[in-house]
């Protein structure tokens, strides 16, 4: 079902026109394709959603959204519930998606087309003679093109809003036809007269954006008075983001940062899936299973990683809903001395702007962190299945970034260089290096783009003035000292350069495990899953598959059980009825024996 936004609630409706929602943050792309379509507004909307914002972790949620940037079309007049039909096309340039918008259009039946839609299909040689012969006193433009051609049907959506002017379009299968009315190349326009007089118009190229202009600049020709969706004011929309003053000379790291990062990744990112099995359960394991083993954290969060690996590793089930995850990530089990931010708070990786460095950066500073300390620790991981292989961080992040990081396409560059030669590391010293040195190559790809925040270019690092050992001079060529960097970051990324300032407090109820942490977003976070905007919920005995719905859980017999306890209370249910099973099979052989031997006594 198609969204809108209304005071900042998502809400469902049934729309007139067709909607395509874009779940990604509103890059120049998307508002450069937001601007092309401006006058397809009555015929198909478009918007952006942006899926990396924790507020819109339940929406994006409930439309099944795992990857940005994820395009949905969703058709108008649907009254079922629907998560839209997903884009797929050979690319997301712009032209590419504008197509597919156009596809998506025709492939509305006439009966739930948009009735602001015109008719896209082409018409025949004898519906061209019957309009030049009967003319409606306005002016009526003929765009003859290619079967495979998508001018005409952007020209018609171009002048929607315009009033006096008809657009239609016509195929170049009639050559005769076509040299009756003198058009010798397509694309073409041929053009009917208010006053029945036709001929072509003449543009300097032939191209939507030339037809488009000529028409619209006819005399008559004006805007109608259309009733747009109304565009949510700046103000009411501006995020201002209280900058908070740090060492950038010594560039320690930052709990804070640490633990924001955590929650997000955690609470925002793993709950785009529902449930987890196969190789995406092995994948959750295996990483956090490291991050248990080697993350330097505060006691509180260090027991919770702990506890979520061995409940992890423990579990007898091949599928799991991440929302059992999501319990004992918020400490609904009431247990003692686990605790996790559930803001987030960035301090050495805040941005200028919110919507650059965060996450991303908090991530990079976590993947460091676990090569240098296993480097530093070999025995961490020992007992653990993953092994002593000095690949086995970096295989436990590859997989990580392939199966759960948001965007898509920065985990396909990622695989890439990991192919390419994560294979060639054979010690813990050189899985730091390669981390290293593939960071500072996304960097390189990422320098000058939207993403690259002005407060801290993406630079070679560290640079030299940070790490002047690691920099030397070969035939007058920079050139890096590997000796030297890889002291550097065993230093900078080690548990000594930690800074506890700016983190979460640990209320001694929730520490202590008598209450638990509120959820994600802070107050009024329930707020943002109004009930219409989600899929009806599954019935109990689906939900029994996957493990116990929470819902029902909390509320049995008043206790506040929770999906992992209930989940629990089955495995034992099953376990004490099959061992009750073999006993009274096992005593019901025993006796059969004995009656046997009772009535046929050996002589």
């Amino acid at each position: 079902m198609p969204l809108h936004q209304d005071g900042g609630r998502f809400q469902r409706h049934t729309p007139r026109g067709a909607d395509l929602q874009m779940a990604r943050p509103p890059s120049r792309a998307a508002l450069s394709l937001t601007a092309t379509v401006l006058n397809w507004a009555a015929a198909i909307r478009v918007a952006a959603l942006d899926c990396a914002e924790e507020r819109n972790r339940e929406v994006c949620s409930a439309y099944d959204i795992h990857f940005y940037p994820s395009f949905r079309y969703f058709k108008a007049f649907t009254k079922d519930f629907t998560t839209g039909e997903n884009f797929k096309g050979p690319d997301r340039e712009l032209q590419t998606v504008r197509r597919a918008m156009i596809d998506f259009l025709q492939n509305h039946t006439d009966r739930n087309r948009p009735p602001a839609c015109p008719a896209l299909d082409p018409i025949r040689p004898s519906d061209v003679l019957s309009l030049i012969d009967h003319h409606d006193g306005h002016y009526m433009a003929i765009l003859f093109e290619s079967n495979s051609s998508y001018v005409g049907r952007e020209v018609i959506l171009d002048l929607i809003p315009y009033e006096n002017v008809v657009v239609k379009r016509a195929l170049d299968a009639d050559a005769a036809f076509l040299e009756k009315l003198g058009v010798s190349s397509v694309p073409s326009c041929y053009l009917i007269y208010p006053n029945g007089s036709h001929g072509l118009i003449d543009v300097a190229k032939p191209l939507r954006s030339f037809f488009s202009s000529y028409l619209k600049s006819l005399p008559d020709v004006r805007k109608k008075s259309l009733s747009l969706p109304v565009k949510p004011h700046e103000e009411e929309n501006s995020e201002v983001v209280a900058w908070r003053e740090f060492d950038r000379q010594v560039w320690k790291l930052y709990t804070a940062d640490l633990e924001s990062g955590l929650h997000y990744l955690l609470r925002v990112e793993l709950a785009a899936h529902r449930s987890l099995a196969g190789a995406e359960l092995k994948t959750l394991k295996d990483f956090v299973t490291v991050l248990a083993k080697l993350l330097p954290s505060r006691p509180p969060v260090r027991k919770l990683l702990e506890t979520l690996r061995e409940w992890l590793a423990s579990l007898p089930l091949d599928r799991i809903p991440y929302r059992a995850v999501l319990d004992l990530v918020n400490n609904k089990m009431r247990i003692s001395g686990i605790f996790l931010t559930s803001h987030i708070k960035w301090i050495g990786c805040q941005g200028s702007r919110p919507e650059l460095r965060g996450y991303t950066c908090s991530l990079w500073q976590l993947f460091h962190i676990l090569t240098v300390e296993a480097g530093m620790h070999p025995e961490a991981l020992a007992d653990t299945g993953l092994g002593d292989a000095p690949q086995a961080v970096l295989q436990a992040i590859r997989g990580y970034v392939r199966t759960f990081f948001g965007c898509r396409e920065c985990g396909e560059h990622f695989e890439e260089m990991a192919r390419e030669s994560m294979a060639a590391v054979e010690t813990p010293d050189q899985a730091v290096l390669w981390l290293w040195r593939k960071h500072n190559l996304v960097n390189s790809r990422l320098a000058g783009q939207l993403s690259e925040d002005p407060k801290f270019p993406k630079v070679p690092w560290p640079t030299p003035d940070l790490c002047p050992a690691c920099h030397e001079e070969t035939n007058g060529l920079d050139s890096w000292d590997e000796g030297q960097v890889l002291l550097f970051l065993r230093r900078h990324y080690c548990a000594g350069n930690l800074v506890h300032t700016g983190a979460a407090a640990l209320a001694p109820e929730r520490a202590g495990g008598r209450a638990s942490p509120e959820r994600p977003g802070g107050q009024g976070a329930g707020s943002l899953r109004p009930p219409s905007a989600l899929p009806p919920r599954a019935r109990l005995s689906d939900e029994l598959h996957l493990g116990l719905d929470r819902e029902a859980a909390g509320t049995f017999l008043g206790m506040g059980f929770s999906s992992l306890d209930m989940s629990l209370c089955v495995v034992l249910y099953v376990a004490s009825s099959l061992f009750l099973m073999v006993m009274f099979f096992f005593f019901r052989v025993r006796s059969r024996r004995w009656k046997v031997r009772h009535h046929h006594p050996s002589v």
